[in-house]
Parts: C-alpha cells; sequence; structure tokens
C-alpha cells in the first residue's frame, strides 16, 4: 500500500543548451515572492559559479523550491549540455516528472535529444514548455509536431505522448494553454496550475523503514560535506543514528549532524524531513553519491546511481616545460592527483586512471564525456594555482563482437544556404553521415549528421571560420560504430621554436608570412614550445629570438613602415582543439602555451623517422 504527499512536488527542468531553463526559474522565483520587490539579484540566479556566468551555460544541477497554493514545488534546473549529462541524469533521480523546454525557433535539438531519452527510460511524466514565442523567427506550431515526432524517435507509448503544452515568453514571466503570440498570458499561474496537476505527488510506504537516497554533494564551511538526499520512505531526524550503505556493499553507523531543507534559494535548518523531500545532511565526511542513509535496525540499501560511460579522454599532469613554477603555486603531481581525486567525489560521469603517457610519473589519464567538460575541469584547476601539462583529447574505444568500436557523436548544423557546399565538404573529410537536410524556407539550412567522435575534435574552430561565424552546432552521444579509419582533420602544421629566448619583433615580422603566430614580442619562448600555425601541412623549426643587427646603413621608409599583424590569443578551449599527436597545453594560472611532447629537435626527429619506418613512436 502506498501513500501521495499532495503538499510536495518535485520537478526538473530539461532542455537543450540556452533555450531558457535557468530564466524560467529566475521568473518562478520572482512571481512566488522569493525575493523583495527591491531587491537587486542577477539574472540566472542559479548560475553561481564564475564559469557559468562566463560561459552562459549551467555545469552543475542545482535546486530551488517555490510556494504555490499550499504546494512545495522543489524544482531542480539541469545542466543543457551533453558533457555534463552525469548531471542530468543524477537530477532525474530526484524527481517525479520534468518540464521539457524548447525553443519555439530551433525547436528540438541532439540535447533535447538526450535529456529527452533520459526522462522518457525513468517513464517520468512530461510537460512541453514551448519558450521564446515572442520571437520574429518563432515556428511554434511546426516545433510542437517536431516534438510529437521526436516522442515517436524514442519509442514512447501512447501514455507518454499524450503529454499537455504551455507557451510561454520566459524572459518576461508569461504564459498561456493556448497559443497567441499577441496575448502569450500576464503571469506564470497557468504553467503552475499545470504543474500541480499533472506532476505526480511523491509516493511512499507509511510503515516502511528510513531510506534517502544520496544524488549530489555539496560543501559548506562550517559543517564540511554535505550529502544532498532525496527521501524515498521514513522520516530523518536531526540528530537521529542512521545506517549508512556505503557502495562497497557495507554498513556503517552514522549521526545526522546538522539536517537542512531549501526554501527558494536558501538551506535552511530542519528538525525534520518526511518522504519526499530533498535534504541535505551534514555529519558523514566520506559520503558519496549513490549510497543510502537507511533504518539502522532495518537498513535497506537502494541500488547505486549508474550513468552513462565516458567517451574521451585526456592526459593530465604536472608542469614540464622550462617555464614551469613561474605562474602557479601548485606544482607537485601529489598536488594533481589529490584535485583529481577531489573531482571524482562529486563527479559520477569522470574516471582517472594512471597512465605511460606523458612520461609515467605525474600523469593520469582523465576520461569524461566530451571536450566541453574535461576543458572545464582543467580551466578550474588553473584558477586554483595549478600548473599543468594537458595531452590530446582522444576517443575512448571498445572491443564489440572482437571488432573495435568508436564513439559516434550525432551532430546538428545550422548554416546559412551559402555555406551547405562547405560545411558538407568538412564533414565528408571526417566520415559524416548525412541523415536529413531541411530547409526552412528563412534561408537558413539544417543538417544532421553522425560523425565519429574523434573527427568533430577541433572541428568547431575550422567551421566558425569557414561559415564566418555564422553556424551554428550542437552534437551529442549517439552510441557505437566500428573503426572509421583515419580522418583527415588538421591540414595544418606547426611552427616549433628551435632555441630559447625572448621573441624579437624583426623574427616575427618575417615569421609572420609563414602562417599565423600565437605569440607577439617580448614573450620569452623555449625549445619546443609552438609559436604559431604553418599554412603548409608539415611543422617548421624556427627562430623566433633573431634580432636585426644595427649597421651603418640607412633604413628605407619600406622598412619602417612594415607592420606586425596582431597574434592569435589562444583561448584553452581553442588550445585544446588545435593539438596534433605530438603536441600538449601548457596550463598555468596566465597562460596558455603550446609545445611538443619532444621538445628536443633531435629526438623529434628521431621519433618521425621511427614512425616513419613502421616502429611504434616512444
Amino acid at each position: 500500500m502506498t501513500a501521495r504527499r499532495e503538499d510536495l512536488r518535485n520537478v526538473g527542468i530539461v532542455a537543450h543548451v540556452d533555450h531558457g531553463k535557468t530564466t524560467l526559474v529566475d521568473a518562478m522565483l520572482w512571481q512566488s515572492g522569493a525575493f523583495r520587490a527591491n531587491q537587486e539579484v542577477a539574472e540566472r540566479v542559479l548560475d553561481s559559479m564564475d564559469l557559468e556566468r562566463e560561459k552562459g551555460i549551467t555545469i552543475l544541477a542545482k535546486n530551488t523550491a517555490v510556494r504555490y497554493g499550499g504546494v512545495k514545488l522543489n524544482i531542480v534546473d539541469t545542466p543543457g549540455h551533453a558533457d555534463f549529462g552525469g548531471e542530468v541524469e543524477r537530477a532525474l533521480t530526484m524527481v517525479d516528472g520534468v518540464l521539457l523546454l524548447v525553443d519555439a525557433s530551433e525547436g528540438p535539438l541532439p540535447q533535447t535529444r538526450f535529456v529527452l531519452r533520459k526522462a522518457l527510460e525513468r517513464r517520468l511524466p512530461v510537460i512541453l514548455v514551448v519558450n521564446k514565442i515572442d520571437r520574429p523567427d518563432a515556428r511554434t506550431s511546426e516545433v510542437v509536431d517536431e516534438v510529437y515526432e521526436l516522442f515517436l524517435d524514442l519509442d514512447a507509448d501512447e501514455e507518454q505522448i499524450e503529454f499537455p503544452i504551455v507557451y510561454c515568453v520566459a524572459r518576461e514571466g508569461q504564459a498561456s494553454l493556448e497559443f497567441d503570440p499577441a496575448h502569450p498570458g500576464t503571469d506564470l499561474q497557468p504553467l503552475l496550475d499545470l504543474l500541480v496537476e499533472h506532476i505526480p505527488p511523491p509516493e511512499y510506504e507509511p510503515d516502511h523503514p528510513l531510506q534517502a537516497h544520496v544524488t549530489n554533494l555539496d560543501a559548506s564551511p562550517y559543517v564540511g560535506r554535505l550529502a544532498l538526499c532525496r527521501v524515498r520512505n521514513g522520516t530523518v531526524r536531526r540528530g537521529q543514528q542512521i545506517a549508512w550503505c556505503r557502495a562497497d556493499g557495507s554498513v556503517q553507523r552514522a549521526t545526522v549532524g546538522e539536517l537542512y531543507v531549501t526554501e527558494s534559494l536558501d538551506r535552511v535548518e530542519a528538525q525534520e524531513a518526511g518522504p519526499g523531500e530533498l535534504i541535505a545532511v551534514a555529519g558523514i565526511a566520506e559520503v558519496t553519491i549513490g549510497e543510502t542513509l537507511a533504518d539502522p535496525d532495518d537498513p535497506r540499501p537502494l541500488p547505486v546511481i549508474t550513468v552513462d560511460e565516458p567517451s574521451l579522454s585526456v592526459t593530465i599532469g604536472i608542469n614540464t616545460s622550462p617555464l614551469a613554477g613561474r605562474d602557479g603555486n601548485r606544482l607537485t603531481a601529489r598536488q594533481v592527483r589529490a584535485r583529481l581525486d577531489q573531482e571524482l567525489v562529486g563527479n559520477v560521469s569522470l574516471r582517472v586512471n594512471d597512465t605511460d603517457r606523458g612520461g609515467g610519473a605525474g600523469f593520469w589519464e582523465v576520461q569524461g564525456r566530451g571536450e566541453l567538460q574535461l576543458a572545464v575541469l582543467v580551466e578550474l584547476m588553473r584558477r586554483e594555482g595549478f600548473e599543468l601539462t594537458v595531452g590530446q583529447p582522444q576517443v575512448l574505444t571498445r572491443e564489440i563482437d572482437d571488432t573495435t568500436h568508436e564513439p559516434v557523436e550525432r551532430l546538428s548544423i545550422d548554416v546559412p544556404e551559402d555555406f551547405v557546399g562547405v560545411v558538407t565538404q568538412l564533414l565528408a573529410l571526417r566520415k559524416g553521415s548525412l541523415e536529413q537536410m531541411i530547409n526552412h524556407g528563412t534561408g537558413w539550412v539544417r543538417m544532421e549528421y553522425r560523425v565519429p567522435a574523434r573527427g568533430l575534435i577541433g572541428f568547431r574552430t575550422e567551421f566558425l571560420t569557414e561559415t564566418r561565424g555564422t553556424g551554428l552546432l550542437h552534437h551529442v552521444f549517439d552510441g557505437w560504430q566500428p573503426w572509421a579509419g583515419e580522418l583527415a582533420t588538421r591540414t595544418t602544421g606547426s611552427l616549433v621554436a628551435d632555441r630559447r629566448g625572448m621573441a624579437a619583433q624583426f623574427a616575427l615580422m618575417n615569421l609572420q608570412e609563414r602562417g599565423t603566430l600565437f605569440i607577439g614580442p617580448g614573450e620569452e619562448v623555449y625549445e619546443g614550445m609552438v609559436v604559431g600555425e604553418n599554412a603548409r601541412a608539415d611543422d617548421l623549426d624556427v627562430n623566433a629570438t633573431k634580432e636585426k643587427h644595427l649597421n651603418n646603413i640607412r633604413q628605407s621608409n619600406a622598412e619602417v613602415l612594415v607592420r606586425l599583424v596582431p597574434h592569435r590569443r589562444l583561448s584553452l578551449d581553442q588550445a585544446l582543439e588545435a593539438l596534433r599527436e605530438d603536441e600538449c597545453a601548457e596550463v598555468t594560472p596566465h597562460t596558455v602555451r603550446l609545445r611538443k611532447v619532444e621538445l628536443d629537435k633531435t629526438g623529434r626527429a628521431k621519433a618521425a623517422r621511427r614512425a616513419k619506418a613502421g616502429a611504434a613512436p616512444v
């Protein structure tokens, strides 16, 4: 026999990147009275990390709570980017239904497919929210039809495909059950009413002993590690003894030191919390995600949370360049390993393995969902004072039926009609297969491809260059396929410094004719450092420190007026995309440099000869 908590609803908001999830939560908080009328509140208030604000994306799933008509709505805001899919899967274990947001112009995109598939697998009821219906290029009716097609494509059954629809302008806090662009509603009441009506209240067994599932972790400077849990059955009280059911199968006794529940954006202390509630528990120092807090007299562990396996890896280790130790204050292998272990505690989609790459000791293979997830980890570490060496991202393979398979991505591209040809050429080189092409009749074309994941490493920069910055691309993991063979990706070589010293303007003015420079005059360079991109396919060793010798010959005006072209300053994301197999990135708190793995020119020449002769390079 099960009972229901009618005073509570747990709902997740899922969508593609930039379709308005966090903005909708902002509007809900304002209209529920969570803020004072004159209170200064940042936009996208849940995106509290610096990186989230800079990149304009949600990286960590977070929850808030609003009160509406006597019902407490626990709202979990999830990332839209597939690289943070582990956060989405964790968040869905906390909720009983989802709001699926779709942009009224862009329609469902690859990450929409990803998050919806996860929700349907868990058989969560769905409310479709068509957002941004006030856009001048909105095509709301067609987008609704595309969502129905997506449900069918994901094998939704009859019950799942009967979902209610709300038309919304989240930025203005307006919602309506009828599509009328001229009258989009006055507030979010229609959406909130539908949410209370359509999302089922939490169910529990009245006589069942305590079960609380640890779905996330946080930390407090006052009480230490916090276990964020969903109470499945029973009641948890502050100060009570509990059974801590660990991931390895053992059971230990522990005490609930502090107990918190969420009200608006704040965690408030509570004496007890009943079934269905989302809580934070302090006092268990080593608790990890997926474990269960249970009744000490009758411990019944819940299944450990599992997420999709990683599909990409990168080698991360200590900085081994001649300039190491000048910029950061965390330089040792022990500090790097401790930081990676700390990341593993709260990130279930990450793996860290020992490796013999990059020189062995002090280097580890970090596996994740995609380039963005790994780049975010490296960016966080450099801001904490680490100096790192980061290798080229590599795809992970697996053996299926004695055949090597590689990850494949579903890629969605929106480009002006003029660039369809150039995009087709780029993806043909990367063994991409065109699934469908749709011309919306607005001068823009949507192309959907299946492409080997390694073909997309470094693709974004080249794509934006060839489409003059107008193209949009999104991709998501779409399974495994047999190894596609060699791919032709980067067609340019590197300009490699052949000695240490200060870069001189005279040398750079001669080198800029050879390709694109990554450094400016006065910057220190060392042997093996990549100072630019060669226009040709081969690497070229260059002297970037050569200065013009003074003589008694008068300069001509032509020499005086030669100007140095501004160099291209690589961001961390661009540096990881630009790497070749024999290169790595030197990442410090203030600098990103490209360099060869083997700095010595003679050593690189020997390795190239061995590779050409068919031997494995060292």
